[in-house]
């Protein structure tokens, strides 16, 4: 068994440490662009949702939750500048991180959360921090300062969700579509 290669090697390390919530200051700035990294968390998110499969006698929510609508226009999401699509994928997010946290409170609130949920839901949490974090690498981020002159982005088009299935699979569906997208295409336009 041979030594991996240096890249391989950092990707490795960098995986290890990202869900953690340390700062990866050894990953290679566009480590996101590795497709296997977002592959890993959307298979944590399916993981996730296929626990919760049974919708309607799985777990409910005790109240409904707010989370980004996961549609995608292809041929407007093409026509969109690279920053307005940065804006919708951050804000879609900075939603579904903040329903995931929702999700937990209702959860302890709980008079007995099953204990393989609270597993996918800290998943949840850790994953969502870790592409923040690789998301401001790309300078995602940047795109919500805009000067005061321009005109403010669209609303997010939002949806509720009433049980931890259908959480997950927003979740899922957000990784799978929006963020990859974008990732996507930032990639491809960094290579360049």
């Amino acid at each position: 068994m041979g030594v991996p290669d240096r890249p391989t090697l950092l990707l490795l390390l960098s995986l290890l440490l990202i869900p953690l919530g340390l700062p990866v200051l050894c990953a290679p700035p566009r480590l996101i662009c590795d497709s296997r990294v977002l592959e890993r968390y959307i298979l944590e998110a399916k993981e996730a949702e296929n626990v919760t499969m049974g919708c309607a006698e799985g777990p409910r929510l005790s109240e409904n939750i707010t989370v980004p609508d996961t549609k995608v226009n292809f041929y407007a999401w093409k026509r969109m500048e690279v920053e307005e699509q940065a804006i919708e994928v951050w804000q879609g997010l900075s939603l579904l991180s903040e329903a995931i946290l929702q999700a937990q409170a209702l959860l302890a609130n709980s008079s007995q959360p099953p204990e393989t949920l609270q597993l996918h839901i800290d998943k949840a949490i850790s994953g969502l921090r870790s592409l923040t974090s690789l998301l401001r690498v790309l300078g995602a981020q940047k795109e919500l300062m805009s000067p005061p002159d321009t005109t403010p982005p669209a609303p997010l088009r939002t949806l509720t969700v009433d049980t931890f299935c259908k959480l997950f699979r927003v979740y899922t569906n957000f990784l799978r579509g929006k963020l990859k997208l974008y990732t996507g295409e930032v990639c491809r336009r960094g290579d360049r």
